[in-house]
């Protein structure tokens, strides 16, 4: 998926290969990759435990939803402001910042007392996010050149995929056996472990230096940006419409035993790496049908899921559809974002992941806007209907204002 995506910003480096020996290039990939999955399972954990510390904190589901919705906004802050902040800082300076924050920020959500501290604590969680994965592009053109780093940051991505079929479920079973705080002190742990992995495996160079400010912010002057900004935020929303409310949605809607809840999170995770391959192949092939395949599959989907999503025999296979439908549209939103403005290399980077987060509140605040309303979570997923309809409209209006120049 995130190949093609990085191809044109990782070619804004203009850096050649490393001369560095090929087990130093596949120790410094394996800790970023590292990076990415304990990034990407501290995410997407929170979702899988929010009946947890909803009970322990004593607040209900939808005023749970906060932390969640802490969490995004600490990304799409995060990653703009951090990168930009740190634009003059090295790479690898900054990759070992980003990761120690993280930690810190994992350790206080431990120790939350109340959703307001917890919610804190999940803001500042996310806000290494974006700005990780940007500075993470650029390590990876340092490694394998211009012409390969896209390939090869795709798989440093490839942590936060497997973050989705493995570590939330594994972090989400932790949560019941042990505890949800033992949660994230366990992710702060793993974590800890990445950032040593980065301390000894990434390279001190100049090569890794920064970049002017000015430079970057050249990229936020471009409306086409903005318009691919808003079409991620809103479509993608129905993701986190449906991953947000997973657990109420096994225990309380199809009735199953909290045990299963692993499984539910594994197998929507199986269909957003499915839908990963395929959407990498459309933004490869097509400019733009790939975002229109994959909104209207997911709108879909949803109509299913809300329709005959108590019946287990159409919920597994509605959570593989609509992780699979929306994972395939991504793609063509990061390729098109990264071609409108690869001279932001590292910027872009964290635009990107900061879209996908202001999705990630949208779906989580628009769920629990239906439940909170008195309906059954069930509903949850036509929310992200009306977020993710919302975002093809805007996203046909777009490309309608540019048809005399662009051929779909």
């Amino acid at each position: 998926m995130f190949g093609k995506a990085y191809e044109a910003q990782c070619r804004a480096t203009n850096l050649a290969p490393s001369s560095a020996p090929h087990e130093n290039q596949t120790l410094a990939l394996f800790a970023l990759t590292l990076g990415s999955f304990c990034i990407g399972t501290s995410e997407f954990a929170s979702m899988g435990i929010i009946q947890l510390y909803a009970a322990d904190l004593g607040i209900d589901i939808p005023t749970a939803t906060n932390a969640v919705t802490g969490y995004a906004f600490g990304v799409v802050l995060g990653a703009p402001l951090v990168t930009l902040a740190a634009a003059k800082l090295n790479r690898r300076t900054l990759l070992l910042f980003l990761m120690g924050l993280w930690v810190a920020g994992n350790v206080l959500s431990s120790m939350a007392s109340n959703i307001g501290l917890f919610t804190v604590a999940r803001f500042i969680s996310g806000m290494p996010q974006g700005a990780y994965f940007g500075a993470g592009a650029v390590v990876a053109a340092y490694f394998f050149g211009a012409d390969r780093a896209g390939k090869a940051f795709s798989l440093v991505m490839t942590g936060l995929t497997v973050a989705t079929i493995f570590g939330s479920p594994l972090a989400t079973f932790l949560g019941q056996t042990l505890g949800w705080r033992d949660t994230y002190l366990s992710m702060a742990a793993l974590g800890t472990v990445a950032l040593l992995a980065l301390f000894l495996f990434i390279p001190r160079t100049e090569a890794l230096r920064g970049g002017s400010v000015v430079h970057e912010l050249s990229a936020l002057r471009r409306l086409n940006v903005w318009a691919m900004i808003v079409v991620a935020a809103l479509g993608i929303s129905s993701i986190f419409a449906v991953y947000a409310f997973i657990g109420p949605l096994v225990t309380d809607v199809v009735q199953l035993d909290p045990s299963t809840i692993p499984l539910a999170l594994g197998v929507f995770g199986i269909g957003m790496t499915v839908g990963n391959l395929v959407g990498g192949y459309l933004a490869d092939t097509f400019l733009y049908r790939g975002l229109v395949l994959g909104y209207g599959l997911t709108l879909v989907a949803l109509v299913i899921l809300s329709s005959f999503g108590s019946n287990p025999w159409a919920f597994f296979p509605c959570l593989f559809g609509v992780g699979a439908a929306m994972m395939a549209a991504i793609p063509t939103i990061q390729v098109r974002m990264t071609n409108f403005a690869p001279e932001a290399p590292t910027l872009m980077g964290a635009m990107n992941l900061a879209a996908l987060n202001v999705a990630n509140a949208l779906g989580a605040w628009g769920g629990g806007l239906v439940i909170a309303a008195g309906y059954s979570v069930l509903f949850s997923p036509l929310a992200g209907f009306v977020l993710t309809a919302a975002g093809l409209v805007v996203y046909q209006i777009a490309l309608s204002r540019r048809a005399a120049t662009v051929s779909v």
